[in-house]
């Protein structure tokens, strides 16, 4: 086997999804987060539409800007539905991350291409993201709580109607050990060689 093939091959079965808590608040240099950047730009886009809008929340900024988003929660969210443990829980997130990246999908001028290739389009530029982050050492988690799809944080980072914001990833280092991955179903489940009739 190829040895380009092999090391591809390792990044991606061997990527994890580490939670903001278990990082440990050392930061990315940056030169190396903006060859992250690079990455995402090559994503694949349908009619070179190129609808990623990413919000780059750097490390000075990074507790600012979980205390906004936890009061955002707190100011939109109605008291028989707000949580406590949830509104700690958006404010400490980025107590131990280096960046955060707010996922934004700005929809292209060729309304042609469907919007799902566009939210595609953006989940390959993080899936590039997530994993030259696992071979430089660096861990990563996509998240979609607090006000990741209300209207007020679509509206914060001043996106159109027809855009989309995606959640965040953040990013950064960690102590804890690789954990082992799992898939829950079997592959014959999810790859059918089609019989035609």
């Amino acid at each position: 086997m190829d040895e380009k093939f092999q090391i591809i091959e390792e990044v991606i079965t061997m990527r994890r999804t580490v939670k903001p808590a278990k990082m440990n608040g050392r930061i990315i240099e940056v030169e190396l987060f903006n060859k992250f950047l690079e990455g995402a730009n090559w994503a694949p886009t349908h009619g070179n539409t190129e609808p990623i809008k990413f919000f780059i929340i750097n490390p000075d900024s990074v507790k600012k800007f979980c205390k906004l988003h936890a009061e955002m929660y707190k100011e939109f969210t109605s008291a028989d539905v707000f949580s406590n443990e949830k509104y700690d829980k958006i404010l400490n997130n980025g107590n131990n991350v280096s960046h955060i990246i707010g996922l934004g999908m700005k929809r292209g001028n060729n309304k042609k291409i469907p919007e799902i290739e566009e939210i595609a389009s953006v989940a390959c530029s993080v899936q590039n993201i997530m994993l030259l982050a696992h071979s430089a050492g660096i861990v990563s988690y996509w998240g979609s709580g607090g006000m990741t799809y209300k209207p007020e944080m679509k509206k914060y980072f001043n996106l159109n109607d027809e855009d989309k914001f995606l959640g965040f990833l953040y990013l950064g280092y960690t102590d804890q050990e690789p954990q082992p991955g799992k898939r829950v179903k079997p592959m014959k489940e999810k790859f059918v060689n089609w019989e035609f009739t």
